[in-house]
């Protein structure tokens, strides 16, 4: 069979659909399992997607490295386990069927029934799996598709069990009381880890109130704080004691004490200035000193330091509340704090707020008041200062984010609602507390699914007691990261965590396996077989349902110890433990620790950087260093976000979402890949159809290669490899073309074993434009002659080889494209006897056939060829426009020599007539040397000026001399380098000079009679040559012209007759066309002329 000619155009889109039959229908990844099943292991595992969702164009970057990576060790005859993961438990899971549902709080959920809930989201997971199966197969994922792990399967959730068990014996899980982020939505709460992925930006209203001081008449401490709801559970306030704070007085003669600093600090200028972090219609915030003079001026009339402050007394704006008053604090009573009949107002007592575990101020000058204003059953970090001061607490708030019982007209309000920070602030203006209110924009938690605000609430939880994290940062350095920062960000993350919370107040997720007993102890089961040898009560309701809620709500135990029975607590896990046992359980950890060996650690992973540190990285981390001190995988590739062309984030709501199925059939999955692939994996990719146009243009170069190649050896009915090759028929840029593929090549196993394919990728487009504009452009005429010589056998084998080569080095980057190619010129190739390219072993070099001083004596070539375009388009004369004389400046004897004996290649691309090697820098023009201004001025500071000077007054032709040969400029009054100075030449008379890389050349800008007349008739045959291409005409297609061309336009036809049918594949020229195919008007020295052609039949 013969090698197909290609259609020019190709259809990326319609290609793919006709590969993903092609794959289906002959069963090729079974092929490659099968065929790679006795290979050397090499072990991926994969992060698993949340299925809860289609895909967006997003997850589609993660899967391409993945799958490029993984084709890649494939060809290289690696055995794969092939295994895709799925994310399935949590509450993004049910905040969608929630939505499906209409329903808007938990207590709906609870009316709706858990099991119908659960079932519910059971077959969310389900849909969206699927559906994200087909999508990935359109990418072009090759994953064993029918075995996929799902992280709510009874393998995941038994082997985290497990991993609890081992915990639990070790004495590391704990059930502890804190204040925590919490969704009054979802009436869950939110771990360190997660708390993060939900901040953003929204305004808040920020309030300054007055706290009175205790026996200092008129006397007020000032608070700021833009959660005006925490102000009914005031404990205390806190100051620097090093800083020092101003007493001012007001015309009214009220007395308030602030951070002396902080009157005049322009709070969130920058902000404001330039619109980042802030929102349209928010005013500018004014500055305390603004504050206090719209309120009739204010004076200082003392500055003290913050420990002079220390112990003051003050009222709280809510102290005739039941709960300021209630012993032991409110509405849970700590007893050891009871016995002492200490209330909340006798907390009211101005304290240092000291340093936090970084050793960093807790209380600190700008914002605010430099008075920080303490409810430690409302905030984290004052719920740990209240806690060392022995104070108590108030914990004012519901699971629905509402005001409890006690509070006056709060009662029952949401503290997350705008009306109840305006009805807090009336109140508080009207009893006088109020000095002044703002709209606030700051970064604030969300829920990082549902975007809605979190609140922070003292409530029990489960933790992981984490005094073990060093295990952990000892198995960190062992991993290979890319980007290497990442590991410092593991450190820093490891470092600063607390403990780990793994309990949520929800449905839908791993029931955690913790039964409590009625003596206050807990007990930890690790196993289905341990839970049932325990149970005493509902293990017929839970047999032969998954390990969920409800079923296994219903089961009781009997303490193995105390015989005890116990109930299971109704909370469910942490997601982010369902994807850090995978290791573990889709290895079969726990049953069959052989095979577990044989492919753990993993030797790869890849997901998206931002959060997983603190995430899935860290889940892994931790579980693997607990079970097996070792690190779960070797290396780890990280990759940025997907954002919008124009750098914003990705949102349905804001209408620049892309969804993944879109993208594939408008831009085809194989630009998609080449644009995840060529991106540094450290920067954020900007996606979209525009960017998207730039990268099909790049693979529309490649396809152009092909499709020349097809269009030619189909003519020529070419074999590969049916003749025999002496290394002496080879071109010059046979060799050329061969050494830099082979050297490509070489690059490549580099750049795939060190997982850059974006590296490769640069490379290769690099290697992709030397081939189609130098080595196809400079040899086509080898392949359009029609004699069938060895020389046309030479061209045709070379391109062959190297368009081979280079397809098989795409291939995992590109499957589709490259199978089309693969499949249509490699049929008739003995050696290549491969139903699919994915077959093939991935291709080597040849280290005899890289010749790097052929590569640099060439590279020189192209220089000198492009800067001779560059003096040309300097001068403003086309290349078409033939010159007399290129002069080159070269001293080296070896590249003069090698320049002179390829002279021809470039008179040709230059369109010069004779080239004049010049070994005196004079013989070029004269060189104006400037002053780097930029480099200059930080290197010589205030002498700069002279160092100006000074360089007015070198040589021109010695800095030259010195620049060309890197030696050092100049160095008796200021040490000057190459790098200090800028470089232009100016031609002689009626020459124009260019400069650049090192090379310098000058060409003849007179145009003579001849000269003219040859340059008039290249230009008519770039128009003859668009107006085929117009007209659709094959590229072996000969033709009839004829046109009413000036006398001057027929004798410079008559003086270049063969030169111009040649070109144009002529084979008459009459006076006059009937029924011309094509005609057009050419446009010469202000005249316009008719020109028709016909296809000869």
């Amino acid at each position: 069979m013969s090698i197909r000619k290609e259609n020019p155009k190709i259809d990326f889109v319609s290609n793919e659909h006709e590969i993903l039959e092609f794959w289906e229908k002959n069963q090729i990844f079974q092929k490659l399992v099968s065929q790679n099943s006795e290979g050397e292991k090499w072990s991926f595992l994969d992060g698993p997607i949340t299925a809860n969702n289609p895909m967006g164009v997003h997850h589609a970057w993660g899967r391409t490295l993945k799958d490029l990576y993984q084709r890649y060790k494939s060809m290289n005859g690696y055995q794969l386990r092939y295994q895709n993961g799925f994310d399935c438990q949590g509450l993004w899971v049910e905040i969608e069927v929630e939505k499906e549902l209409g329903i808007k709080s938990k207590k709906e959920v609870e009316e709706l029934g858990i099991e119908k809930f659960v079932k519910l989201c059971k077959d969310r997971v389900k849909k969206y799996s699927d559906i994200q199966t087909e999508q990935s197969k359109r990418l072009g994922y090759w994953m064993d598709w029918e075995n996929s792990y799902y992280t709510m399967s009874d393998e995941n959730n038994y082997a985290i069990w497990g991993f609890l068990k081992k915990l639990f014996n070790e004495e590391k899980i704990y059930r502890g009381t804190d204040v925590v982020p919490w969704s009054g939505r979802s009436g869950t709460s939110y771990s360190q880890m997660e708390i993060i992925e939900g901040r953003k930006l929204t305004v808040h209203k920020g309030v300054f109130v007055k706290f009175p001081l205790k026996d200092k008449k008129n006397e007020n401490i000032l608070i700021w704080t833009t959660t005006p709801w925490t102000l009914s559970s005031n404990i205390a306030v806190a100051v620097n004691k090093k800083i020092n704070y101003a007493k001012i007085q007001l015309a009214d003669k009220s007395i308030y004490y602030v951070a002396e600093t902080n009157l005049k600090y322009q709070r969130l200028n920058k902000e404001f200035t330039e619109k980042k972090n802030w929102i349209d219609g928010v005013p500018k915030l004014k500055t305390l000193d603004q504050i206090f003079k719209e309120r009739g001026g204010y004076e200082v009339i003392e500055v003290l330091k913050g420990e002079d402050m220390v112990g003051w007394t003050y009222e709280g704006p809510y102290d005739h509340l039941e709960p300021q008053q209630t012993a032991g604090g409110y509405p849970n009573i700590n007893q050891d704090v009871k016995e002492g009949e200490l209330t909340p107002i006798q907390c009211h007592i101005v304290i240092d707020g000291g340093k936090d575990s970084e050793g960093q101020d807790m209380v600190v000058e700008g914002e605010g008041t430099g008075i920080v204003h303490m409810a430690g059953g409302c905030g984290s970090i004052d719920n740990k200062i209240c806690k060392k001061e022995g104070f108590v607490e108030i914990s004012p708030i519901d699971n629905q984010a509402n005001f409890i019982d006690g509070f006056d007209f709060m009662a029952g309000l949401n503290v997350t609602d705008p009306d109840t920070a305006s009805k807090i602030i009336q109140d508080l203006k009207d009893r006088n507390f109020l000095l002044y209110a703002e709209d606030y924009p700051h970064i604030y938690p969300h829920c990082w699914r549902s975007g809605d605000e979190l609140v922070f609430k003292q409530v029990d939880e489960w933790y992981i007691n984490m005094d073990w994290r060093n295990r952990i940062k000892d198995v960190v350095s062992d991993i290979n990261w890319i980007p290497e920062w990442g590991e410092d960000r593991e450190h820093n993350w490891l470092d600063n965590m607390g403990d780990w919370m793994i309990s949520k107040k929800r449905f839908w997720g791993l029931a955690l396996p913790i039964w409590t007993f009625e003596d206050g102890s807990f007990y930890v089961v690790g196993s289905k077989k341990e839970l049932k040898d325990l149970s005493v009560e509902g293990w017929e309701e839970f047999e032969g349902n998954s390990p969920h809620r409800p079923w296994i709500d219903h089961v009781k135990i009997k303490h193995p110890d105390s015989g005890l029975i116990g109930t299971r607590i109704p909370d469910v896990g942490n997601p982010w433990l369902d994807a850090g046992i995978v290791p573990f359980s889709t290895l079969n950890y726990f049953e069959d620790k052989k095979y577990w060996n044989e492919w753990f650690p993993a030797d790869f992973i890849t997901e998206c950087f931002p959060g997983q540190f603190r995430n899935w990285f860290y889940s892994l981390l931790a579980m693997s260093s607990f079970l097996e001190d070792k690190a779960p995988f070797k290396t780890l590739l990280g990759h940025a976000l997907v954002k919008a062309e124009d750098g914003q984030e990705m949102h349905k709501s804001a209408g620049n979402a892309i969804w993944f199925d879109d993208a594939a059939e408008k831009m085809g999955v194989d630009v998609m890949r080449w644009m995840y692939t060529r991106q540094n994996v450290e920067n954020n990719l900007l996606f979209g159809y525009d960017k998207a146009d730039e990268v099909r243009k790049r693979l529309i170069s490649f396809w152009n290669i092909y499709s020349f190649f097809c269009t030619y050896a189909s003519l020529d009915d070419f074999k590969p490899h049916s003749e025999k090759i002496d290394k002496n028929d080879l071109t010059l840029l046979d060799k050329w073309i061969i050494s830099k593929a082979n050297l490509l090549i070489k690059d490549s196993t580099v750049h795939y074993d060190h997982f850059e394919a974006d590296k490769l990728v640069k490379k290769v487009e690099l290697f992709i434009d030397d081939l189609s504009n130098w080595y196809i452009r400079r040899n086509r005429r080898r392949f359009w002659k029609s004699e069938n010589d060895k020389d046309k056998f030479v061209a045709y084998q070379t391109l062959y080889d190297v368009l081979l080569s280079l397809i098989k080095l795409l291939a995992p980057i590109l499957p589709f494209i490259t199978e089309r190619m693969y499949l249509n010129i490699s049929k008739d190739d003995p050696n290549e006897n491969h139903a699919s390219i994915h077959l093939s072993p991935y291709v080597g070099h040849d280290e005899e056939k890289i010749d790097m001083d052929l590569l640099k004596k060439v590279e020189t070539l192209k220089k000198v060829i492009e800067s001779g375009r560059a003096a040309r388009k300097k001068a403003n004369i086309k290349v078409r426009q033939p010159l007399s004389n290129l002069k080159i400046y070269e001293k080296d004897s070896t590249l003069t020599e090698f320049i002179l004996s390829q002279q021809q290649l470039i008179l040709d691309e230059l369109n010069i007539k004779t080239i004049s090697i010049m070994t005196s820098l004079k013989d070029m023009g004269s060189f104006i040397i400037k002053p780097n201004f930029k480099i200059l001025s930080s290197k010589f500071e205030e002498d700069m000026q002279t160092v100006v000077k000074y360089i007015s007054t070198l040589d021109q032709y010695d800095v030259m001399e010195k620049y060309l040969s890197n030696q050092q400029i100049a160095s008796d009054k200021f040490d000057i380098i190459k790098e200090d100075v800028i470089v232009q030449i100016q031609g002689h008379e009626k020459e124009e000079a260019f400069f650049s890389n090192d090379v310098i050349v000058s060409i003849n800008t007179e145009i003579d009679e001849s000269l003219a007349a040859e340059g008039l008739i290249r230009e008519l045959i770039r128009h003859v040559q668009v107006m085929r291409k117009e007209a659709d005409f094959n590229v072996d297609d000969r033709i009839i012209l004829s046109g009413n061309l000036s006398d001057e336009i027929k004798n410079a036809v008559t003086s270049h007759k063969e030169y111009f049918m040649n070109e144009i594949l002529c084979v008459d020229i009459v006076e006059s066309l009937d029924n011309s195919d094509y005609n057009s008007l050419f446009k010469y020295k202000s005249e316009k002329f008719d020109i028709l052609i016909k296809k000869k039949l």
